[in-house]
This record gives structure tokens, C-alpha cells and sequence, in this order.
């Protein structure tokens, strides 16, 4: 069996430090506990999925959004206004996030900036006493994603990663299944990303528009010259900033794929794929098939990240599928799944979180706003052991969707070493493991 971290290790290891908390009130936000219980929250990153953070934590009970932070002032100010208008209060904004954590009255914040500044912001508002729900994929490199591990632990905090789907009950049921051999033994998980990707251009080089603080924006990367190539979405498709769509929507199928086989980082990694459609701007492959296998488990997993017009998968086109010796579950999406058994596929158990379920019980929505909902509450009892998406899951998903790229860009079969997370007796791939940070945006060494 493997001794990666997993679900259940993860809680009996950490029920002990959430115990401990409670005892330690400098841990504790004081105004958490004020008149009203109310806990002030920070969303850092408006543009994109940080709208779905702003209203996810507006929808928590006796939480409040006091501050919008992004280097953006054009978003800030365009949305302190949009702010005020849907939710009749104001909110505070701020292009620093180092000002964010300075800020005594913040007790959470959410992370929603590009990849590149994940793991860096999660350990600076760990240091800071703030906890943290950082969106997918939590690092974006395998030794930051560690750093970030180590970060949580020792300051204590409760940090949630941005994969909502194991928030799902449906998605929670059909992991149960498979651990109860309700398809035999599983051997086999398929990741499928086929999403409408299209052709971005090149706008070439331009002035940096005013209101833009680009060296934050740049932050832990190197700084290139600035263009609208990168800012504010298709940094996705740049490898100092982003990790193309295996790390982009990919990472809720990278988490998915380890829960469901109930394992963590492979000793045996293959990718291959590039650029065949459009000669645009874009650095990262368009079409990605990786390989992790696990001899010792005897387990394997396929990765597959298709853009544009394509068939589905077993009616999936992002979601996931596992193979059994008695039959498969589809998982379609984040909120549902199919099951079929034995030789003439005949259909078994189902559930969506939005629709009748197999046995006539619905057991609640899960999304974004249940798992903002499990984050709160982990914080109010300060007990990560509650989480559904806890920080071990933010690095283990993404340093999955690492070593697919890192294999794919050196062009040849990996071998990895789940226990030390190198390479081995590979210099060459293990440069690969971390980057160079500019001078003051280093992520450390020793948190």
C-alpha cells in the first residue's frame, strides 16, 4: 500500500494540531469571536474565479467581505462599486496583498490570483495568522507545493484547496463505492479535460495600462515585457505563470484520479502531445496525454487534455473515470456520476447533487458554496481535520499535473521518488522541481 498522504492519514495526523489550537488563542482571530461571530474575509484575485469567492464567502453566515485585493486598480474600483450595489455595504480595497496580511482585522482570505503567486500568498498569509482557501492548482511547482504543506502545519492554520468537488455528495457517495468494491478492484482512472480551447492570437508587445501594477502582478515570476497575451486570462498557456489546462481545470480531475484509487504521487511518469491547431501566442500544449503509474499498487492513471470539438467520454467531457474488475463509474463534471456493472454494462448506482437520486434520498448540494461553507466551518471549530479539500490535497493534485508537464517538456519516460518528491539520479528533471524567484518574492526554503 502506499505511504503517500491520503484523506484518512491526513485527518488522524491532524486532529491532534486542531485539538491544539483551540488552546492557543493567538491563533485564533479575535474577531471570530466578537458579539456576532462575524469573520472578516479578504478575496485576492477579482477577475476570474475570485467572483465566485466573493459571493461564496458572502453567502456563509455571519461572514463578511471587507476587502478586495488585486493589482488591478481598474477591477478594484470597477468592483468596490459592483460591490456596493449587490450587497448594500462597502468593502475596502487594496492592490498590496502584503497589506491584506498586515491587516489585523482579517482574519480569512481567499486566493484567486494566477498560478504563479499560489503558493507564495498561502505562505505569506500562514505567517501572517490568516487562514487561507486557495484555489486549484495550489502550487505551481512541486517543491513550493510542499513549502505550502509545511506552511499550514506549522502555523497552524486552516488552508481548503479550490476543489469543490469533493465537496460533492454525489462525488462523495461514488468514492465510497469504489472503497466499499462496489466495481471490483480498482485498477484503472482516466482524467478527461476536453474543453472549447481556441485560438488566443498574439497582440505583441504594449505599454503597461495605467492602474496596472505589474511588478505585483509578476510577483515570484521572471518579468517579461508586458502584453496582453498574458493578462488578465491566458497566462494559463505560459509556463512561468501558468500550467496549461492539466493544471488549470485539470486539477479537480488530477484530485479526483488519487481519491479515487486512494493513492499519491507515481514512481513511473510519460506525456506527450503539443501545439496542432493554431500558431497563436500560446507556450503549452493544446492536446496532452500523460501516464502515471503506480507498479507497486498495481494501479495506473490516464491523463487527457483535448481542446475544441470532440466526443465525450462515457457522457463525460470533464470528469473522470474508474475501472474496476466488476465495472466502471463515470464521473461527469463535479456533482454526479453513473455506474455500470459486468460483461453487458448494465446500469448501476447514480446520484447528481441536483437531480433524484438512486435511492430516493437527497443528501444536499455541494459546489462552491458547500465547500466555502466546509472551510468556515473548519474554522470556526479549528479543526482541519473537517476539510473536505485540505492542503495536502492542494500539492499532491497539482505536483500530479507537474509531472505530466515536466515529462512532456523533456521528452522522455520519468522516474520519481514519491518519498523524497525527486527524480531519480535525474539533475536535469529535478531543476524542473522548483524555479528562481526575484529578489523579494522568494518562496523559502524553511517556512
Amino acid at each position: 500500500m502506499s505511504k503517500d498522504p491520503t484523506r484518512r492519514t491526513f485527518i488522524k495526523k491532524t486532529a491532534a494540531a486542531g485539538a491544539a489550537a483551540i488552546v492557543l488563542p493567538t491563533f485564533i482571530p479575535s474577531s471570530a469571536f466578537g458579539a456576532n461571530d462575524r469573520i472578516n474575509a479578504a478575496v485576492l484575485g477579482i477577475n476570474g474565479r475570485g467572483q465566485s469567492h466573493i459571493s461564496s464567502f458572502m453567502a456563509q453566515k455571519d461572514l463578511q467581505v471587507t476587502m478586495l485585493c488585486d493589482p488591478d486598480m481598474r477591477l478594484l474600483t470597477k468592483n468596490q462599486v459592483s460591490f456596493k450595489e449587490k450587497y448594500n455595504a462597502d468593502v475596502a480595497i487594496e492592490q498590496d496583498l502584503r497589506k491584506v496580511f498586515e491587516n489585523k482585522d482579517i482574519d480569512v482570505v481567499s486566493i484567486a490570483m494566477p498560478n504563479h503567486w499560489h503558493s507564495l500568498a498561502t505562505i505569506w498569509a500562514c505567517q501572517a495568522g490568516k487562514d487561507v482557501y486557495v484555489e486549484k492548482p495550489g502550487s505551481h511547482n512541486i517543491a513550493e507545493g510542499r513549502r505550502m504543506v509545511e506552511a499550514a502545519h506549522k502555523y497552524k492554520r486552516i488552508v481548503q484547496h479550490g476543489v469543490q468537488l469533493r465537496s460533492s455528495p454525489a462525488v462523495q457517495e461514488a468514492v465510497q463505492l469504489m472503497r466499499d468494491g462496489y466495481i471490483g478492484k480498482v485498477y484503472m482512472a482516466r482524467g478527461l479535460v476536453f474543453r472549447m480551447r481556441g485560438d488566443i492570437g498574439d497582440k505583441g508587445l504594449s505599454p503597461v495600462p495605467e492602474g496596472l501594477d505589474y511588478e505585483l502582478w509578476t510577483g515570484p515570476a521572471p518579468k517579461a515585457p508586458f502584453t496582453e497575451n498574458l493578462v488578465h486570462y491566458n497566462w494559463h498557456w505560459h509556463w512561468d505563470y501558468g500550467n496549461g489546462d492539466v493544471g488549470n481545470q485539470g486539477i479537480h480531475e488530477t484530485d479526483l484520479c488519487q481519491w479515487g484509487l486512494d493513492v499519491g504521487l507515481p514512481t513511473k511518469i510519460t506525456s506527450m502531445g503539443g501545439k496542432f491547431l493554431w500558431k497563436d501566442s500560446k507556450e503549452t500544449p493544446e492536446l496532452l496525454t500523460s501516464i502515471y503509474h503506480y507498479p507497486e499498487q498495481e494501479k495506473i492513471i490516464q491523463f487527457e487534455v483535448r481542446p475544441w470539438l470532440t466526443n465525450t467520454e462515457g457522457g463525460a467531457g470533464v470528469g473522470n473515470i474508474f475501472y474496476g474488475d466488476k465495472g466502471y463509474i463515470v464521473v461527469d463534471g463535479y456533482d454526479k456520476y453513473t455506474s455500470f456493472l459486468g460483461k453487458d454494462n448494465k446500469p448501476g448506482m447514480s446520484k447528481s447533487d441536483g437531480g433524484p437520486v438512486a435511492d430516493g434520498v437527497d443528501r444536499g448540494l455541494g459546489g462552491t458554496d458547500g465547500h466555502f461553507e466546509n472551510f468556515i466551518k473548519a474554522v470556526r471549530a479549528r479543526d482541519s481535520s473537517i476539510l473536505n479539500g485540505p492542503v495536502e490535497t492542494a500539492h499532491l493534485s497539482s505536483a500530479l499535473a507537474h509531472l505530466g508537464n515536466i515529462a512532456y517538456r523533456l521528452d522522455r519516460v520519468l522516474h520519481f521518488d514519491p518519498k523524497t518528491e525527486t527524480f531519480v539520479n535525474d539533475a536535469e528533471a529535478d531543476k524542473m522541481l522548483t524555479r528562481d524567484y526575484r529578489p523579494g518574492f522568494e518562496v523559502p526554503a524553511t517556512v
